[in-house]
């Protein structure tokens, strides 16, 4: 039985200030005490002899995290390696693909805005330029989505770039329909799966992508720095790191396992963070996330009398509720009212400016329960009215 008054594990298993309600763990992740102390002892060790660590011990010890982390998400680990964010993963695709002067970049306006930032930079020096897919939001049902995106792919469409769950607005995109809808419109697919590793069920391979990002420091709570690229075994060899260093021309796991001097940890606290989420109860875990997330959705809707973002089997772990504001907003007014809530309510929780409209973004984790939510419906009024 799925217990939502009361958190799965105490607070006190992570290091989050206790006077502070919590619903953004979508924005930063949160690091349990024991992975801390997994990677302070990782870090202990390379200390000690660094030369053996980072020279002897670190090519096997990677290979055994992606190994790890394919187990888990699916696939060989030789078509895993290792890069700090899921930004940097898009950046590292964008910069290896090549783009012909006339050639699309296809986002959606749901788009992660660091990735359309990558995508324009791109293409202001290629020649490409970035067309722009218009999900309507709130969203309703999938086959809004796909009906968008098949109405701006073109004859010159190289590359798609889809959220597996966007950032802005916490919707899960249908990635097989849209990745086999692409595909047939002869374009590339980059999915950034920023969000999903230990939020949704995974199997990467599956989804049939060129190329898959994804984050293991946000609900696979591990350290900050520990994102993956999956490639798909008939793209590896287009993909380069963003750093080229001593292995270039070498297989493209070895140019992305050793770019230089850095500290590995987070990588190598994968499998642990992986153990921790299976000991939490890992299909469980996610499960109890997800309806946390859509009951407390419904929740704050009702309370603000306002409409939820996106359809209860379009959420995953977070959800976007609309604030009760009628006038026009932007990304100033967001900060101004987020900051506000954080100071004076001590409520730490996403809010977003999209299409001129305030939703607040909330994030459901093991620690959190409905009493949390609760107690954001009561102060966001007293917030506004401030």
């Amino acid at each position: 039985m799925i217990v939502l008054s009361r958190p799965l594990l105490p607070r006190r298993e992570w290091l989050l200030d206790p006077n502070v309600t919590f619903l953004n763990h979508g924005s930063f992740g949160g690091v349990p005490r024991a992975l801390l102390s997994a990677q302070r002892r990782l870090q202990q060790r390379m200390e000690r002899n660094p030369t053996k660590f980072l020279l002897y011990e670190l090519g096997a010890a990677l290979r055994g995290a992606a190994t790890r982390l394919a187990h888990f998400v699916g696939g060989s680990g030789m078509d895993y390696v290792f890069v700090e964010n899921a930004t940097a993963g898009c950046n590292t695709v964008l910069c290896s693909v090549r783009f012909s002067r006339g050639d699309e970049i296809l986002i959606t306006d749901h788009c992660y805005p660091a990735v359309h930032n990558a995508a324009e930079f791109i293409a202001s020096r290629t020649g490409a330029r970035v067309t722009e897919a218009k999900v309507p939001f709130p969203l309703m049902d999938s086959a809004e989505i796909v009906a968008a995106v098949d109405k701006k792919l073109g004859s010159r469409t190289r590359l798609v770039i889809l959220d597996h769950v966007t950032s802005p607005t916490a919707v899960v995109f249908p990635v097989h329909e849209l990745t086999s809808l692409c595909h047939k419109a002869g374009a590339k697919v980059l999915i950034d799966g920023a969000h999903a590793p230990g939020m949704l069920g995974l199997n990467v391979p599956s989804i049939d992508a060129d190329w898959y990002v994804g984050n293991c420091h946000k609900w696979l709570m591990a350290p900050k720095g520990s994102g993956f690229l999956w490639m798909s075994p008939v793209r590896r060899n287009e993909v380069h790191p963003l750093v080229i260093s001593h292995y270039y021309k070498k297989s493209v796991v070895d140019e992305f396992d050793w770019v230089g001097t850095r500290d590995p940890t987070p990588w190598l606290c994968v499998p642990a963070a992986i153990q921790l989420h299976q000991r939490m109860g890992g299909p469980g875990l996610r499960e109890r996330n997800s309806i946390l997330a859509r009951k407390a959705a419904v929740l704050l809707a009702r309370a603000w009398k306002t409409a939820q973002g996106s359809a209860s089997d379009l959420i995953g772990s977070m959800a976007t509720v609309q604030l009760p504001i009628r006038e026009v907003s932007n990304s100033h007014h967001a900060h101004s009212l987020r900051t506000l809530l954080l100071t004076k309510h001590l409520i730490d929780v996403a809010i977003i400016a999209f299409n001129g409209i305030l939703w607040a973004r909330i994030s459901a984790h093991a620690y959190n329960s409905f009493e949390d939510y609760e107690r954001l419906a009561d102060a966001v009024p007293k917030a506004i009215l401030n």
